[in-house]
């Protein structure tokens, strides 16, 4: 690859990115950050999918080895690349290419499009992935990739409730947590006040919601439902407190009607969501808008086409892409950074697709039911498949039952899987009717006979960061 070509090619992709980047300085209205893009036609959105396209796979082939080894190998050029419509003649990456690249060119890999020079000169931060299975895979980013974060991140921001007077209390912790720094710095880019929740107790969290006011809480579903409790146990009702909408990314929680319903019953607020991952859609590719939840109450969650081409494929037949209305897992194009755009990377979340307008006014496609869990962490129990997320539904739909809890998947001595469930409650002493509650609940979702033990509240630790509740030791 050589540097003229490399230097042209990043040039005319960053020129397109460039062209269709409307309103970055400020919201073209009152309902929408970028109106143009946001309510434009199917035909618009495509056209400006497929101008970003015919630019992208010629840029990563010139500035990325990862890439130009795949074009290759594939016998493919970057012209068979130049569509939507071209997009299934490329197998997806799937992360395990992207920890082989990255074990083979330590320390960066070969996946990104930002090399050395960028770093040294115009660098702007790394993040690594945090999913829960896997070495993790780092990527670098520029000073340009952190203006089309902002500018993303605007945009869902604003489309979930975010405007100027109101104020932010955003609970994470500050390490390289993708989701609470795109949203700080897009809160700075808005004009919106963000107050850093990370490095306090839960009791000074708390404190700090009562003395400073914030009506956006942000931070995980898990920390949520915590400093609920914690806020009780100082004697306040968080019902009382001046939130009004709870902000979650990381893990689950819209979709998960049970844990949706605990949470806005908690606070008496509404849940609104992002949804991304660090390795193509680190900034916002879903998010909430006024509409959250239909009027059958059906989770739907918008996805930024004009940056980003969303498609379905059938992990069961060879990645072929599920025509709108089927069920299938997530496959993201990303078109909106200069260090990791992605040509289809498979993001792996189920859900199914719809593209009629919503009653936001957004013309851009819905995921419906929200995002449940990774394929990567689909359960396999005698041969009955299901997310750590149903288990989740079934738990929280137990009244009484704590926040915390554990998932155990064991063999027996004569070789047969079972699974374990724990769960925090006052009646632990006389458990039988919890224990029967429990098990109904779970089973009737997932038709498999669970086990169920109870063990007093405050057994557990209490979750701070993203939740660890399955513990797998079958075969070990």
């Amino acid at each position: 690859m050589t540097e003229d070509r490399a230097a042209a090619t990043r040039r005319a992709y960053m020129a397109v990115l460039e062209h269709y980047r409307r309103d970055f300085a400020a919201p073209g209205s009152a309902e929408y950050w970028s109106p143009s893009l946001e309510t434009a036609s199917r035909d618009e959105i495509r056209a400006i999918q497929n101008a970003k396209l015919e630019k992208l796979s010629p840029f990563l082939y010139e500035n990325s080895a990862f890439y130009r080894r795949r074009f290759d190998d594939a016998g493919m050029i970057p012209d068979d690349i130049r569509t939507v419509d071209d997009l299934p003649k490329w197998r997806p990456v799937d992360k395990k290419e992207m920890v082989a690249d990255m074990a083979a060119h330590p320390p960066w890999g070969t996946y990104t499009t930002h090399d050395d020079a960028i770093w040294n000169s115009r660098g702007w931060t790394i993040f690594p992935t945090s999913g829960s299975t896997g070495t993790p895979r780092v990527f670098r980013y520029s000073k340009t990739d952190l203006d089309y974060w902002k500018w993303a991140n605007s945009r869902a921001l604003w489309s979930l409730g975010a405007r100027p007077g109101e104020k932010v209390f955003l609970v994470v912790g500050f390490g390289p947590h993708v989701w609470g720094w795109g949203v700080l710095h897009a809160l700075a880019h808005m004009g919106v006040p963000c107050i850093p929740g990370g490095g306090l107790t839960a009791e000074l969290r708390c404190n700090f919601i009562l003395r400073y006011r914030p009506t956006i809480l942000a931070t995980l579903p898990s920390q949520l439902l915590r400093l609920g409790h914690v806020m009780r146990d100082l004697g306040h009702d968080p019902t009382q407190t001046s939130v009004t909408k709870l902000f979650t990314g990381g893990e689950p929680a819209a979709g998960i009607a049970a844990t949706r319903r605990r949470l806005e019953e908690m606070w008496g607020a509404e849940v609104v969501e992002f949804y991304g991952c660090t390795e193509a859609s680190p900034h916002s590719g879903g998010f909430s808008c006024s509409h959250p939840v239909r009027d059958d109450g059906t989770v739907q969650t918008h996805l930024m086409e004009d940056i980003q081409v969303w498609e379905l494929c059938d992990p069961d037949n060879d990645m072929a892409v599920v025509p709108e209305g089927g069920r299938g897992i997530t496959v993201c194009t990303n078109m909106n950074s200069e260090s990791s755009s992605h040509l289809r990377f498979v993001v792996g979340d189920y859900t199914s697709f719809d593209t009629a307008p919503c009653a936001c006014g957004r013309t851009h496609v819905r995921a419906l039911g929200g995002f449940q869990g990774r394929a990567d962490d689909l359960i396999n129990l005698r041969g009955v498949k299901f997310y750590p997320s149903v288990v989740e539904e079934g738990v929280r739909a137990v009244s009484g039952v704590g926040d915390e809890y554990m998932v155990r998947l064991d063999t027996t001595a004569e070789g047969i899987d079972f699974m374990r469930i724990e769960v925090e409650h006052a009646d632990h002493a006389g458990p039988d009717g919890v224990i029967a509650a429990v098990r109904n609940a779970v089973t009737s979702r997932i038709e498999v006979r669970v086990e169920v033990d109870v063990v007093p509240p405050d057994t557990f630790p209490k979750t701070e960061m993203k939740a660890k509740r399955v513990e797998d030791r079958r075969g070990k």
